[in-house]
Order: C-alpha cells, then structure tokens, then sequence
C-alpha cells in the first residue's frame, strides 16, 4: 500500500495499482525542490512528458544511459520504492511572552507577570522531566521616552520605535524552582535596570536533564544550590559584577595575571587510600602577604642597589641586605604593558628583622612595597 502526500491531504493508493495511479503526474514532480538538473533536459529530449511514460522506458537501456540514478528515477515512477516513515521530533522550545496594553515602568508589577511566565515555563519543564540552566530574558522597550514624560505616556506605539534589553541568567546547576528564578531576576534587574517602560515581555529557558545528586556519608555537607545561587546573587548586587567569584589564573608571566569567573562549586572528589609516608615537618615554609593595595616608598640607591628606604613611621631605615633585582616584562604590545625589578630586602624593625617584597616599576620609576615575608 502506498500513500501519497498531495496538496490537498494523504491520498492512499491500493497494493499493486501504485503505477495507474501515478502514471497521469508530470515527470516533474520527481524533481521537486532540487536545482535544475541535466536528467530533466534529458528526459524532454526523449519525450518523456509524465510518469507513464518513464515507467514504460527498457530497464537495461535507461541504466546505460542514465546510471543508477535513471534506475531510481523509473522506480519513483512504478511506485516500487518503499521506505518507511521516520517521524521528526521538533525541538523543545520553552518560551513564553505577554504584550503589554500600556508600557511599564515600575519593576514591582514586572515581577508579577515575571512570576506568570516562570510558573508556565517550569510546569512545562516539568512535565517532560526537563529543568533549565539559563533563562534568558528579553524585553521591548519603548524608545525615545523620557523620565519627565512619564505623566503623559504615549497611546499608540510605533513597533519600530523600540529598543531591546536583554539579560541571560546561568546557573552553576540544573534547576526548576519558579521562586528562585523569580528572585534572581529581580536582583539583576535591580543592579541593571532596563531604563526605559516596557511594552513586551519575552521569557525562555534552555532544557536540560535535571540534577541527579546523592550525598556520602562520610562528606561534609555543602549549601544547597539554590540556597548558594541567591547569596552569590545578593553579594554581587553589593559588590558589583566582576568583584565575586572565583579566581583563574591568566597565561602571562604577569604576577597577578588572573581574573574573576563565575563561581561554580566543583564535584567532590573521592577520598583515596590514606598514604603511609608521613610529610616532613622540618622544611620551613616562607608565606609572602600582598599589600593590596601596594605601599608607595621612597628608595635612596647605592652602586645600583638599594641602601635606604622610607615608606612609613614604621617601615623606614636602612636596608640591612638586599637580593635582586628580578627582571620582567611583558604585554610590550598593548597598551597596558609592564615592566619591573624585583628585590627581596630586610630592614631593622623595633625587636626583630622584617622581610619585605620591593618592587621598581621601570616604567613610571615608582617604587612600592608589594609585600612582607612571614
């Protein structure tokens, strides 16, 4: 049995009549959609206007001519193909939207319709067993509007005099929580406000499988991901973006090359086979602490070393001994090159010797305490 797909519907043709079926549709139909193609301008040659007329051609003779595609082409025209159906699974696409009749402009109700969207976005994640790692997060504005115009807002709004903002939430962890997504919109829109009213509310999420976590017994417990999520989020709304995190380290010989990430708690780790070699306590291990920021000196030098130094009412005097300098350099080609000396030197305090970290920037001749030895 054979089904045909027609403009019109599903025409189901019975067993063993498919090429009286077929015989009367134009040759063209086997072509559909393609790109112009040699064997259509062959078959025209040869007068061969429909079906009927390519199933009736010699099979040897057409495969000479035409190879197995001819072959394949005759087939299609006999109905003697069958393949079966393989149903296409269109992607999940968690979204949702609300048009607003008047622009909005205060974020209390824009939390409101915030909350609407999660709840339909999380029971439809829901439902399929699905939960979400990123909301994204779109919103039409109306362009043009001023804040001592807000008594008299415009009643008809022209959909090109429109502005997008958007802001995109990720989360360490896979969750489905509508108050929690509802609480960390509502801090990120309070530290990056849209700036202007609102007339159209967009809301999507990316699926994803959700968390599937079991503690051990004999781990320490660690806070919840959602808990964690909204205390990061409320440092963040204090400190600022770019000040909370966790630290990576930057390819460069830079001393405090690193930057600032997102911080995501790592998976525990299993605990190995205890070692039975016991770690050497007599090495001595020397800490140096970082003045942030660095402390300015003043250095007196002596033959190219320095002799003398003032910093402070505590740190200044002579400078018992001195090792160095450490050259080194880089970022030559941008604009925020550096280039420094470093020298560990030991200065007399009231009861006992300090250590310290100077540092001669090359560039600027400043000279400054990094740091001191523990």
């Amino acid at each position: 049995m054979l089904a045909a797909r027609c403009f019109s519907g599903v025409t189901v043709i019975p067993a063993g009549r498919e090429a009286e079926q077929l015989s009367s549709l134009p040759v063209d139909v086997l072509f559909v959609g393609a790109v112009p193609s040699p064997t259509l301008e062959t078959f025209d040659r040869w007068g061969v206007r429909n079906l009927r007329g390519l199933a009736s051609l010699p099979d040897v003779a057409l495969s000479e001519r035409l190879g197995q595609e001819g072959v394949r082409l005759q087939q299609l025209a006999r109905g003697s193909i069958s393949r079966a159906l393989v149903p296409v699974e269109t992607p999940l696409i968690f979204e949702e939207a609300i048009e607003l009749e008047y622009p909005l402009m205060l974020l209390e109700p824009l939390a409101f319709l915030l909350g609407r969207l999660l709840e339909q976005l999380c029971a439809r994640l829901g439902a399929r067993a699905l939960a979400t790692q990123e909301l994204r997060l779109r919103l039409e504005l109306e362009n043009g509007w001023h804040a001592e115009d807000d008594c008299c807002p415009s009643t008809a709004l022209d959909p090109s005099d429109r502005r997008i903002f958007q802001r995109t939430l990720r989360l360490p962890v896979p969750l489905l929580d509508a108050r929690i997504f509802l609480k960390l919109l509502q801090l990120d829109l309070k530290a990056n406000p849209p700036g202007a009213p609102i007339v159209k509310i967009y809301l999507s999420a990316e699926p994803v499988r959700p968390r599937a976590a079991q503690s051990g017994l004999f781990l320490p417990p660690s806070p919840e991901p959602e808990k964690l999520e909204l205390t990061l989020a409320r440092i963040t709304g204090i400190v600022g973006e770019g000040s909370l995190g966790s630290l990576e380290i930057l390819d460069t010989h830079h001393p405090h090359g690193f930057r600032m990430r997102r911080f995501a708690p790592a998976e525990p780790q299993r605990l190995g086979p205890r070692s039975s070699e016991k770690p050497e306590s007599n090495n001595a291990i020397t800490a140096l602490r970082i003045f942030r920021p660095p402390v300015r000196a003043t250095v007196t030098l002596r033959h190219g070393k320095p002799s003398h130094i003032v910093c402070s009412k505590r740190i200044q005097g002579d400078i018992l001994w001195a090792a160095g300098p450490w050259r080194s350099s880089g970022d030559w080609w941008e604009q925020e090159g550096w280039s420094r000396d470093e020298w560990d030197i030991a200065v007399q305090a009231e009861s006992y010797i300090a250590l310290y970290r100077l540092v001669h920037d090359r560039l600027s001749g400043r000279w400054f305490l990094e740091g001191n030895y523990d």
